[in-house]
């Protein structure tokens, strides 16, 4: 594991079954229970210092300000709100069409540019088509780099399996995060999507 903050690992006979991370000072302190081998100390400690440097680093994309200029550049509504998630683990995107909230998973934030766009303008569509439709898929092709980005996103999810799924969320403490919404919609760019 190699992070760009110091990492200190504390054993807690207290803590029972979960890990948990913080900031404080320039170095990230891990929490894991006493019991735990230094095989899942590894790598439940490398699954959440990896999601504290995802989430730092999505602070420096401003999803709002693309989310404004894509839909004006591709005619398509503005959401109410859009953020990053770090709850997605099936889905790139989705999409609360009563409310008009875009969720943005988190494991985007290291992809090109003109990905996370098509994936952006992919939720936004949803907000005028609910179904994967042709009338949706038209609104989606109006993004030029649609079928790259797609294709793209499909090589990642091929890799992301390779690699085998993340910490178990039961034991790792994740960011708070808000509630599924009540009708998020699949983003269909792929199984993990």
């Amino acid at each position: 594991m190699s992070s760009r903050y110091p990492v200190e690992v504390i054993r807690s006979e207290r803590r029972v079954k979960t890990v948990s991370a913080r900031i404080v000072d320039g170095v990230i302190r891990v929490r894991i229970p006493a019991w735990m081998s230094a095989a899942d100390e590894e790598r439940f400690v490398g699954d959440v210092v990896a999601r504290i440097e995802r989430e730092r680093r999505s602070h420096a994309v401003d999803l709002e300000a693309r989310a404004r200029r894509l839909a004006a550049e591709y005619d398509l509504p503005e959401p109410t709100s859009i953020r990053w998630s770090t709850t997605q683990r099936q889905r790139w995107g989705s999409c609360t069409i009563g409310a008009g909230d875009i969720r943005i998973s988190d494991r985007l934030v290291d992809v090109p540019p003109w990905v996370l766009d098509h994936v952006i303008v992919h939720e936004l569509a949803h907000l005028v088509v609910a179904e994967h439709s042709p009338a949706f898929h038209a609104l989606v092709d109006r993004y030029p780099y649609a079928e790259r980005a797609t294709g793209y996103l499909m090589a990642l999810n091929d890799r992301i399996d390779t690699l085998g799924p993340p910490a178990s969320p039961d034991t790792v403490a994740a960011v708070d995060e808000t509630a599924a919404a009540d009708r998020a919609v699949d983003d269909g760019l792929g199984r993990a999507g």
